[in-house]
């Protein structure tokens, strides 16, 4: 009864349940490992780029960006964006205002609302930072044909909206 509830709660079909019931999977045949593995990696050497190069983050790299990106954001917004924490967020935005590469003023919207944005030379931090996540993503694009990026990309939309779905589930039962 509890197999028939947890394939109804999480919509998997029957069929596919039960082709990959005889399957001896480790945590490395899971695509969800495969596809954070993959993400990590390309993290992990985005870091060091950045690092070397212009001396931020990941974190601090996708702060400039999100910014660039969308100016005026508020933390809560940035945090939503970032994928982050706001506690984290914060941490991040601290370091950058302290090192002037973001600026906080007081937002229209009123009270202790504040507005983050890019100063000066964030914003040529980020004209740097942007021109080597383009070579990265030039590379990992080159790495490609044609039809296995198209694929790709696809495929990742179709998991994240799998991946929403769960979380929505998930969220019926009172997690977050």
């Amino acid at each position: 009864m509890a197999g028939k509830q947890a394939a109804k709660v999480l919509r998997i079909s029957p069929v596919k349940a039960d082709a990959t019931a005889g399957m001896a999977a480790t945590i490395r045949d899971l695509v969800s490992y495969r596809v954070s593995r993959a993400a990590g990696l390309m993290s992990r050497s985005a870091a060091l780029r950045f690092r070397r190069e212009s001396d931020v983050s990941l974190g601090e790299w996708r702060t400039i960006a999100l910014l660039a990106a969308t100016p005026a954001m508020s933390l809560m917004q940035l945090a939503r964006e970032s994928g982050l924490d706001k506690a984290q967020t914060s941490r991040v935005v601290t370091s950058l205002i302290a090192r002037g590469l973001v600026t906080r003023c007081p937002s229209p919207a009123g009270r202790r609302a504040v507005e983050l944005n890019l100063s000066e030379e964030g914003q040529q931090r980020y004209a740097a930072l942007i021109e080597a996540a383009r070579e990265r993503d030039h590379a990992f694009r080159a790495a490609l044909s044609d039809e296995q990026l198209t694929v790709l990309l696809e495929a990742l939309d179709i998991l994240s909206r799998t991946a929403k779905g769960f979380i929505a589930e998930e969220a019926a039962f009172g997690e977050d």
